[in-house]
């Protein structure tokens, strides 16, 4: 027997759309029959990659986020409005960002980025055999720098509140758990990833 869903929606209705999201409101019904609004952020996918060099240092992106108003260090990361696979989106957004070409390029999972109010996911990568080409940054990228760090100095960062992008630091430390080196992470459909 189904049990009945802990809220239904009962209506729906666009409040605003543009090339990257779209933002809806909800009517609902909550299982207790209190009636409700829900709003919902829709965005697609984005994938996250963390490059792990030979020597065991990684690469992150330093950048000026315009909603906080600060230049802050994350692991490259980004979507796309072009129908890509996850491992071709984690490759694009780790060369158009850093110029790093991965030959292993290793899915680690997929997360939930904010269910709270949104429905993205964030496609965890790691990237090793790495080579360096060009960069290729979008016009909202201006500025970017590419730092490479070893793993003690990335956790100094966060923990001295420096690094605070809240995916580089779950997907570090899916990494961390998976105990996942270059080239051992095995290769996973995101399907498989729930």
């Amino acid at each position: 027997m189904t049990e009945p869903p802990e809220v239904r929606r009962t209506g729906s209705r666009l409040v605003y759309a543009n090339r990257w999201l779209r933002l809806r409101e909800d009517t609902i019904v909550r299982g207790d029959g209190a009636v409700g609004l829900y709003s919902v952020l829709e965005k697609p996918d984005f994938a996250i990659v963390i490059p792990v060099h030979e020597d065991g240092t990684m690469t992150l992106v330093e950048q000026f986020r315009y909603p906080i108003g600060m230049r802050r260090m994350e692991f490259p990361q980004g979507s796309s409005h072009r129908p890509l696979g996850a491992a071709e989106l984690a490759a694009a957004e780790l060369a158009e960002e850093t110029g790093l070409r991965a030959r292993d390029m290793r899915m680690l999972g997929r997360l939930h980025h904010a269910y709270g109010y949104s429905n993205q996911g964030c496609l965890v990568f790691v990237a090793s055999g790495l080579t360096q080409g060009e960069q290729r940054l979008d016009p909202e990228e201006h500025g970017l720098t590419v730092h490479r760090i070893g793993r003690d100095e990335f956790e100094d960062l966060v923990r001295g509140g420096d690094i605070t992008d809240c995916a580089s630091i779950a997907a570090y430390g899916l990494l961390s758990l998976l105990g996942a080196r270059p080239g051992d992470a095995g290769d996973r459909h995101p399907s498989e990833l729930r």
